[in-house]
C-alpha cells in the first residue's frame, strides 16, 4: 500500500507581504499573491495552521515527550552501554527521579510546548486583525486553533503544573498561572470550541484537531483531574467518550500491530488523533535508541543504530501467557543476520544487571541485555529517521477509558470488563484468555515491585500496598507501552511516587509527580516561581 502523505506538518506559515511598484502605486499585481487578494479555501487551511502543529513532531525524536513519559517509569530504561549512553547521567536521573530544572527532556517538553503555543496565538491574531483574511472559514479556524493550543496545554498542565498563560503574540513577560487555572483554561477552551470544530474523520482532518481529537484531549483531561486539581471528574471522561462512540466513526484495528506500521494513515480507523511524520521533511530519531550498532546486520538496514532504552523486566514478567502484545512490542531472544540464518547478531535477553546500568563509562550493560523495542515495524528504506506516524489518541484508549470511568464510578462494572475485553480479543487466540472478570480488574498489579539484584532478583521491596484496580492498571500497560504514556497512568493509579522499581527508591514525598519548572525560565522570568519540592 503505498503510503500517503500529507504536507500540513512540514510546511512554515509565511508573513503576507504587500506587493508594491516602484512606479505605479496602483498597479494591479497578477503574479504574486497579495495579502488583499489572498482568500485561502478550505484546502489551503492545513498548511497556514501548520507551524500550531509541527512542533508535536518532537514526540519521539531525542530527550522528547517520549524520553519523558517513558524513562521516570517502570516500563523503559536506558542504561549505559558499550558505546556510551551515560550522556552525564541524564537516564539515571530520570529513572531514579533526580532530576533537576536543567533536565533536558522537561525543558525541552516545556519549550517546545510552548513554541506550538505562540505558533497558534500568532496566527489567531493574524486572522483576528483580519491580516490573515479567512472568511466564512473564521470560525471553524479559530476554533482549531483553540483546540490546538488546548492540547499543548494540557501536556504543560499534566508535565509542569504551574505555567505561564498566554493567550497572545505579544511581547509581554507572561504571569505564572497555578494547575488548576491550566486546567481550567484547557477545558474552557475545548468546551467553547467543540461546536465549530469538524466533525469528520477522513484525509482531510487527518493529523488535525476535529470534534473527536478534543474529546479526547477533554477526556484525558478529566480522567486525570483528580492529579490535576483534586477533585475527581470521571463522569465527565465517561461523557466525552461516549460521545466518541456513538460516532461510530472508530473501530478497533484487527491486528494490534496495524497501528504501527510505516505505511499507517488516515485509513486506520483506530486512530483518533495522529502525529504525521515523514522520515525525509520530519522523522523521528527515537527507534534508533532502541538497537546496537550491529543490528543492521539482522535488519539489513544501512543507517546506524546506537543501543539505547530496552525494557524493565519488572514489566516484561508481568505479561499473561497467550498476550500476543508481549511479541508485538518486544524483540526477545536471538537475532540472527538478514544473509546467514546460521550467523547469530545479538541475542535480547530479558535481563538487566540493575548494579551496572548507570555506572557510567567504568561499566556498562551488554549490548545482549534488554528486550528491545519493536512495536513500529523495520523500516529498511530510512535513511536516519523514521516516518510511522505517531497515535497519540487511539481508540483503544477511548474504551479503556469507558471501563476505568464506570469501575471508579461503580456503574455497569460488567460493561467495563466487557469493554477491556473487547480490546484483548485480538491478542490473545481464544475467547477464555482473551475474556477478563471485574474481579480480574480490581484485582492486584501483576508486576512484581521492588528493586533489584544483581541476578534481577527482588531486593529492597519497598512499599507493597496492592494497587487498586490493578487489573486494569496492567491493561493499559500492556496496550500502551511505549506510546509515552506510563507515566501519566502511574501517576493516576499511585504507583509512581511509592513504588521502587529496578533501580529506582521511591520519592515518597510526591514532588516528582510534576516536573520542575527550567532553570534558564526562571532566569529569563522573574514573574515565574519554581514547582515545590525543587531548588533553583
Amino acid at each position: 500500500m503505498k503510503k500517503i502523505r500529507f504536507g500540513f506538518l512540514f510546511l512554515t506559515i509565511l508573513p503576507f507581504f504587500t506587493f508594491y511598484s516602484c512606479f505605479n502605486l496602483d498597479e494591479q499585481v497578477f503574479s504574486e499573491v497579495t495579502e488583499e487578494s489572498f482568500i485561502p479555501t478550505e484546502k489551503d487551511m492545513a498548511a497556514l495552521l501548520a507551524s500550531a502543529y509541527s512542533p508535536l513532531t518532537y514526540i519521539m525524536n531525542w530527550q522528547g515527550y517520549f524520553d519523558l513519559q517513558e524513562e521516570p517509569a517502570d516500563c523503559i530504561i536506558t542504561p549505559t552501554r558499550p558505546n556510551g549512553w551515560d550522556d552525564g547521567g541524564t537516564y539515571r536521573r530520570m529513572h531514579q527521579h533526580q532530576w533537576t530544572s536543567e533536565q533536558w527532556q522537561p525543558y525541552n517538553t516545556y519549550l517546545t510546548a510552548y513554541e506550538g503555543i505562540n505558533n497558534a496565538n500568532r496566527v489567531m491574531d493574524q486572522v483576528k486583525s483580519g491580516s490573515l483574511p479567512v472568511g466564512e472559514l473564521g470560525d471553524a479556524t479559530i476554533a482549531e486553533l483553540r483546540a490546538i493550543r488546548a492540547l499543548w496545554y494540557s501536556i504543560l498542565l499534566d508535565t509542569h503544573g504551574n505555567v505561564p498563560l498566554v493567550t497572545a503574540f505579544t511581547d509581554e513577560i507572561p504571569e505564572q498561572a497555578s494547575r488548576q487555572q491550566i486546567y481550567d483554561f484547557v477545558v474552557t477552551e475545548l468546551t467553547e470550541a467543540m461546536p465549530d470544530l469538524s466533525e469528520k474523520n477522513d484525509r482531510d482532518t487527518y493529523g488535525r484537531m476535529n470534534k473527536w481529537a478534543a474529546y479526547m484531549v477533554l477526556a484525558r483531561v478529566y480522567l486525570n483531574a483528580k492529579v490535576y486539581t483534586g477533585t475527581e471528574q470521571y463522569a465527565k471522561a465517561l461523557e466525552c467518550v461516549n460521545e466518541i462512540i456513538k460516532s461510530g466513526l472508530f473501530e478497533l484495528s484487527t491486528d494490534f500491530s496495524d497501528n504501527f506500521t510505516i505505511d499507517v494513515d488516515y485509513r486506520n480507523k483506530e486512530f483518533i488523533f495522529a502525529v504525521p511524520y515523514d522520515k525525509i521533511y520530519a522523522g523521528a530519531a527515537q527507534h534508533a535508541k532502541w538497537y546496537p550498532p550491529v543490528a543492521r546486520f539482522h535488519f539489513g538496514s544501512t543507517f546506524q543504530t546506537w543501543d539505547g532504552s530496552c525494557a524493565n523486566p519488572q514489566f516484561i514478567n508481568s505479561y499473561q501467557e497467550g498476550d500476543k502484545r508481549l511479541e508485538k512490542t518486544w524483540l526477545m531472544g536471538p537475532q540472527y543476520s538478514i544473509t546467514n540464518p546460521t550467523q547469530l547478531v545479538w541475542t535480547c535477553l530479558n535481563y538487566l544487571p540493575s548494579l551496572t546500568c548507570f555506572k557510567g563509562t567504568e561499566n556498562h550493560t551488554s549490548i545482549d541485555y534488554g528486550y528491545r523495542v519493536a512495536k513500529w515495524e523495520f523500516d529498511n528504506t530510512a535513511t536516519f529517521n523514521w516516518g510511522h506516524d505517531f497515535p497519540y489518541f487511539r481508540y483503544a484508549e477511548t474504551l479503556l477509558i469507558k471501563a476505568e470511568c464506570l469501575l471508579r464510578l461503580g456503574q455497569e462494572e460488567e460493561v467495563a470488563a466487557d469493554l477491556v475485553s473487547q480490546i484483548r480479543r485480538r491478542v490473545f487466540d481464544n475467547e477464555e484468555q482473551a475474556k477478563v472478570t471485574v474481579a480480574d480488574l480490581k484485582a492486584d498489579t501483576k508486576i512484581k515491585y521492588g528493586t533489584l539484584d544483581w541476578d534481577n532478583n527482588l531486593d529492597v521491596l519497598g512499599d507493597q500496598t496492592p494497587v487498586q484496580f490493578g487489573g486494569l492498571y496492567d491493561e493499559w500497560g500492556w496496550e500502551f507501552a511505549c506510546e509515552a504514556q506510563r507515566r501519566i497512568h502511574m501517576i493516576r493509579f499511585g504507583t509512581f511516587s511509592i513504588k521502587n522499581w529496578f533501580n529506582h527508591i521511591a520519592v515518597t514525598d510526591g514532588h516528582t509527580a510534576i516536573f520542575p519548572i527550567p532553570y534558564e525560565e526562571l532566569q529569563s522570568n522573574k514573574n515565574l516561581s519554581q514547582n515545590p519540592g525543587y531548588s533553583m
